[in-house]
């Protein structure tokens, strides 16, 4: 890095051609799909897959929204995405504060609870989570899909949030404990501000993961009123699969409220994702 850093050429020369590759790399699937998109299904069949569309079609985009009924079920992925995200990183956060700094002998015990829900796998818990929720009287309602989305993610927020907290020193705490301060006086005004680059990390593994979520709602679910994107996204693999042009555009209608989020917040991504990695 020192050779790097005082100008050598071949090593720029190397470390910027691997960037442009692994760059390439990540880029040209999203810009090959968002080109295949503007072909109607005969084109993308007849020419190269190549090459840029002869006439570019924008029909398909109105087809899919309407087939995939994206409208409502964009506005329930948002829904339930903020929430989640709102939820684990805040209740998250409290526990990880309770489990740092609230020493008794239970907690070991729950923090151990906690954890163990990482080694979960969705497919291990899919059919007790269905029966517990329908017997609930929540299948088919948006608490009934919440309740777990914020319960999957807890474990890796308060693994993240704890880990983090730990190294907050005590005497902090002790200050503001002198100071007359209640625990959740703390915790907002002192320790949550501090937990700011791991809340962001664990922000952004939650709002993937819900967003992304397609085989829980699934079952949690049977109306159009309650499904979230993933799920009008998979519509275009089955009757619909043949008919290319529209299933691009359904890919891209889905993909585009993650890029614009990566956008905006690239930033915050790069320094939280850093600094929490940093921290572990």
């Amino acid at each position: 890095m020192a050779d790097v850093r005082e100008g050598n050429i071949p090593a720029k020369i190397i470390i910027y051609t691997v960037m442009a590759i692994f760059t390439i790399l990540a880029i040209y699937p999203i810009i090959w799909l968002l080109i295949q998109s503007f072909k109607t299904t005969q084109e993308y069949l007849t020419t190269s897959k190549l090459s840029l569309p002869k006439l570019w079609f924008f029909g398909n985009y109105p087809y899919a929204w309407k087939m995939g009924n994206f409208g409502i079920l964009l506005l329930n992925s948002i829904f339930y995405t903020m929430v989640t995200v709102i939820s684990v990183v805040v209740l998250g956060f409290m526990a990880s504060f309770a489990f740092a700094k609230i020493k008794s002998r239970a907690t070991p015990i729950l923090h151990g609870i906690f954890i163990i829900g990482i080694l979960l796998t969705l497919q291990s818990i899919m059919v007790p989570l269905f029966l517990m929720v329908n017997a609930a009287g929540l299948y088919n309602t948006r608490l009934g899909v919440l309740i777990p989305y914020i319960g999957l993610g807890l474990p890796m927020g308060v693994y993240l949030g704890t880990e983090f907290i730990k190294g907050i020193p005590e005497a902090l705490i002790e200050a503001a404990r002198i100071e007359g301060a209640k625990y959740l006086k703390i915790f907002s005004s002192i320790i949550f501000p501090m937990t700011a680059p791991v809340a962001m990390t664990v922000g952004i593994l939650t709002f993937t993961g819900t967003w992304n979520e397609f085989m829980l709602i699934n079952i949690l679910s049977s109306s159009d009123l309650i499904k979230s994107i993933p799920v009008g996204v998979n519509r275009f693999s089955g009757a619909l699969a043949s008919d290319y042009g529209k299933q691009f555009s359904a890919l891209v209608i889905g993909m585009i409220p993650m890029l614009i989020f990566y956008l905006i917040f690239r930033k915050q991504i790069t320094k939280g994702v850093a600094a929490g990695a940093v921290k572990g």
